[in-house]
């Protein structure tokens, strides 16, 4: 086979995406991924089309971003998690400990699949989410002096790398 007169590879197709704008060809429908950091309303987090190009949703899904942020903060430093909720030698306390680190660990996934839309606005609002969640549970400013929470370690963040 003689490989220095080979026929040129065939032009892409002409549904194929530019500059993360969206274009139609026959049946397809495809969108280029962002690969930096944009600022912008018109994304797609989680779900293929939401929160679409409504100024709306795109609050609505910022705001479903935090919770999501903050409410692996709150499980995080849960006593359901530490087994300081009674007897932590039991089958019983096992078993919720294991079903609540599943939930963080999965909302935590959830989280990292949103911020890697790289909408900064849903970075800003992760991150958002993750301080104020670790402020109200994991620091000192709202703990109770007297409390035996003073002994807790920080738990390292939960990382999919």
């Amino acid at each position: 086979m003689d490989h220095d007169h080979m026929p040129p590879p065939p032009p892409p197709p002409s549904s194929m995406m530019n500059n993360g704008s969206m274009k139609r060809g026959g049946n397809q429908e495809m969108m280029m991924m962002h690969m930096t950091f944009y600022w912008g309303k018109n994304t797609e987090v989680l779900f293929s089309g939401w929160p679409g190009t409504s100024s709306g949703m795109y609050a609505l899904c910022l705001i479903f971003v935090f919770f999501l942020a903050f409410l692996t903060e709150c499980l995080g430093h849960s006593p359901f998690l530490r087994g300081t909720t009674g007897d932590s030698a039991n089958a019983a306390s096992g078993l919720v400990q294991t079903v609540v680190y599943t939930l963080r660990t999965g909302i935590s996934y959830l989280v990292m699949l949103a911020v890697m839309s790289f909408n900064a606005g849903v970075f800003i609002a992760a991150l958002a989410g993750y301080a104020i969640g670790f402020m109200l549970f994991g620091s000192r400013t709202f703990r109770n002096p007297s409390g035996d929470r003073e002994t807790y370690e920080i738990p390292p963040p939960v990382c999919a790398c």
